[in-house]
């Protein structure tokens, strides 16, 4: 596709042109413009711009704050399942969790799987108590607190969760997921000396 401009001395080409790369039989489509000068005695090209085609970039899927929260429902509605295999397939094929209850990170579908395998007798659901999210191009965060009821004891655990979804084959999936018990819990409340300490730190 061409189209021409013609001016005193100058011309200008614009459109789309496609490359074959012998070396690998590829064959890129891209926009172009030239513009031509004619410079002693013959016809140079003064300018020349050359960009893929914006079509061929993935664009960011929208999605907003509230539909970033909502995705902790599919994925506490898969646990209310009882299945490990759905909880599993809430995670993107990459996946990284660090779960609550485990010292062992789960990397792939079957180590995820087998997690829940023995989280899910517990029979837990869970509720946001605090959310912040972050949304970017194709990604989001959630991160925040939140607290399981577990239906076969009726214990109740609070912990701090951190989710990072990807948009994957159409879907929004979990590809990072950390959840970890309240560490005052454990450690027990920081003294205003300590604190302030720890501000100073994280200021440094």
């Amino acid at each position: 596709e061409s189209n021409v401009l013609i001016g005193t001395n100058w011309a200008q080409d614009a459109g789309i042109y496609e490359f074959t790369l012998g070396a690998t039989g590829d064959k890129v489509k891209a926009r172009y413009s030239f513009v031509y000068v004619y410079e002693d005695g013959e016809w140079k090209i003064s300018h020349h711009h050359s960009s893929v085609m914006p079509e061929g970039i993935p664009s960011a899927q929208p999605i907003t704050e509230q539909q970033v929260k909502d995705l902790f429902k599919l994925w506490n509605d898969a646990l209310a399942t009882g299945d490990p295999d759905l909880v599993a397939k809430r995670y993107s094929k990459e996946a990284v969790l660090l779960p609550t209850v485990s010292d062992v990170p789960r990397t792939d579908y079957d180590l995820i799987k087998d997690y829940f395998v023995s989280f899910l007798k517990k029979e837990p659901q869970g509720e946001i108590l605090e959310s912040n999210v972050l949304i970017g191009h194709n990604w989001a965060q959630d991160a925040g607190i939140y607290e399981f009821t577990m239906g076969a004891t009726g214990d109740k655990v609070k912990a701090r969760y951190s989710y990072i979804y990807v948009y994957e084959d159409g879907q929004w999936k979990i590809s990072h997921h950390h959840s970890s018990v309240m560490p005052e819990a454990i450690l027990g409340t920081a003294t205003p000396k300590e604190a302030s300490n720890k501000e100073l730190v994280g200021t440094r």
